[in-house]
């Protein structure tokens, strides 16, 4: 394959996958079949099988597109010379979806197929803990230079990643039950009190 056909072979790919998100965000994960993505993206169902070979490879490949965008802010966070305190800040922030989210939308299709498509749940379990593993990371690096007191970097990470999931998921699929404000209050309140800090200092 040449470099020019290469490239657009390339750029035919991440069409697709943008497509397939949109179809997904429309139709969810469980009802996408690869006709439905093929149809929106205007071409032959083959062409998707050529890319994918499977309708679970390309729903995994999919989310993995959509929740790679998240990704991409969160290593920015964590590359950044900001302090600790500073990145914490932000990842908080960053985790709490604006109301009903497309990424967050994504998240929790992707969950919930997980339990029903191996190929999805090792996409989904290896995104998951990179959130789990960079806040972790940010946590010990708090603790080393004093800013934060915590005995388990590693388990405080889990237990405010578990509290923002659950509340996120409430914010993203249930209409006006909670706001996005109680939501920040409650995340910040849970993770000061992981780490020692006074809640006002993750505003």
């Amino acid at each position: 394959m040449t470099g020019v056909t290469r490239r657009a072979a390339d750029v035919r790919l991440d069409s697709l996958l943008r497509t397939a998100c949109d179809v997904i965000v429309e139709r969810g994960l469980a009802n996408t079949r690869t006709a439905d993505v093929a149809q929106a993206a205007g071409v032959s169902q083959a062409l998707v099988f050529y890319h994918f070979a499977t309708k679970e490879r390309l729903l995994a490949q999919a989310f993995a597109y959509a929740v790679e965008q998240d990704l991409a802010r969160l290593d920015a966070v964590v590359r950044s010379s900001a302090t600790p305190l500073a990145k914490l800040r932000r990842i908080l922030r960053l985790y709490t979806p604006a109301g009903r989210s497309t990424s967050w939308s994504m998240w929790i299709d992707g969950w919930a197929e997980s339990l029903r498509t191996p190929e999805l749940e090792k996409v989904c379990r290896r995104l998951d803990l990179r959130w789990r593993q960079d806040l972790a990371a940010i946590i010990a690096a708090g603790v080393a230079d004093g800013t934060f007191e915590c005995a388990d970097p590693a388990g405080a990470a889990w237990r405010i990643n578990a509290v923002m999931d659950g509340l996120a998921v409430q914010l993203a699929v249930h209409d006006r039950v909670i706001s996005r404000r109680q939501v920040s209050e409650w995340i910040r309140l849970v993770a000061a009190r992981e780490l020692g800090l006074d809640p006002a200092q993750l505003d």
